[in-house]
């Protein structure tokens, strides 16, 4: 199991976060990039340190950009990169969580 796919969704919500913020004064960009960013940097902090629930704190992190970012994903290609790369996270993290609970 990898945290490095958790570290790197982490720093693409705060980062898409701050950047909605700056372009568009959207707080609620801001307050969701920097909410679901620090969950995943957490969740990977505690993948790579091996305590607990890190791997579901991952997957639950994925399904919240999942599940916010599919209704917008025909808006435009951000929202659309946001549910795919959120599924894609989901997958992997899902799976693992699966392979060490069965």
């Amino acid at each position: 199991m990898s945290a490095y796919p958790a570290y790197t969704m982490g720093t693409l919500c705060i980062v898409g976060g701050v950047t909605g913020f700056v372009r568009t004064r959207s707080i609620p960009s801001l307050v969701a990039g920097l909410g679901v960013g620090l969950l995943y940097l957490w969740s990977a902090d505690s993948i790579r340190k091996g305590t607990a629930n890190g791997l579901e704190g991952a997957l639950g992190a994925s399904a919240l950009l999942f599940l916010s970012s599919l209704p917008r994903a025909r808006k435009g290609p951000i929202p659309a990169i946001l549910a795919i790369t959120s599924a894609g996270a989901g997958f992997y993290y899902g799976k693992t969580v699966y392979n060490l609970r069965g």
